[in-house]
C-alpha cells in the first residue's frame, strides 16, 4: 500500500493554477483559492495563477505558456470539465498533452464516487504531460479541488511517496525529445 518515505527529504514543486470561468473574478475563486491553500500548505510554490474564460483557444495557449515555463512543472486547472456546450477544458488540455495520464481520470471518479455517488460520472477530470509539464484538469468546486487534491495529488507531487509518484520521473518526462 502508499505510505510516505521519512528517510527521503520533501522536494517542494512550482504548480500553476487556473481557473476557467465565464463569470469568477479573483476575489470570487473558491476553488482555486482551495487549490492554493491545500498546495502551499503542503510546502509546493504557487508558480502562477490566472483566470481565463471558458473558450479552447485561451485555455490551451495559457496551457502552452506554462509548458514553456521553466519555473513551472505543474499547471493545475479547475473549472470546464463538465458537460454543457462550455465547458471545453478538456478538450484544451488534450490539444496540448504529449501523453495522457489516463488513470488519472479514473483513480478521480472512484475517489467522487465516494462521496457524491453516481453523481461522479458527470466529471471529464483529466491528466497528462507536454514538454515536461504535468498537466491535471478537476471540476469547478472546492469540494472537488479539495478531494482531487488531498486524495491524488498530494501524495503523487510528494518525492516520499512510495511505491511510486509523479516527481522522480520529472527528469524522465522530456527524455524523447533529448535524443536524437
Amino acid at each position: 500500500m502508499s505510505r510516505i518515505d521519512e528517510s527521503k527529504d520533501f522536494l517542494p514543486t512550482r504548480i500553476a493554477v487556473l481557473t476557467v470561468s465565464d463569470t469568477r473574478t479573483p476575489e470570487e475563486d473558491r476553488s482555486g483559492d482551495t487549490l492554493v491553500e491545500r498546495l502551499t500548505g503542503d510546502g509546493h510554490v504557487l508558480a502562477a495563477r490566472a483566470i481565463v474564460k471558458d473558450d479552447r483557444a485561451a485555455i490551451a495557449a495559457q496551457l502552452r505558456d506554462w509548458i514553456a515555463d521553466p519555473g513551472i512543472d505543474v499547471v493545475i486547472s479547475t473549472g470546464g470539465t463538465g458537460l454543457t456546450g462550455r465547458d471545453v477544458t478538456v478538450e484544451a488540455h488534450r490539444d496540448v498533452y504529449e501523453k495522457e495520464i489516463d488513470a488519472f481520470g479514473t483513480v478521480f471518479t472512484l475517489v467522487s464516487f465516494q462521496k457524491i455517488g453516481t453523481s461522479a460520472v458527470q466529471s471529464r477530470a483529466t491528466g497528462g504531460v507536454a514538454g515536461g509539464t504535468y498537466l491535471f484538469a478537476l471540476p469547478g468546486s472546492p469540494g472537488a479541488c479539495r478531494d482531487a487534491w488531498d486524495e491524488i495529488l498530494r501524495l503523487q507531487l510528494d518525492y516520499r511517496h512510495r511505491p511510486c509518484n509523479f516527481v522522480e520521473i520529472f527528469p524522465r518526462l522530456d527524455e524523447h525529445r533529448r535524443r536524437k
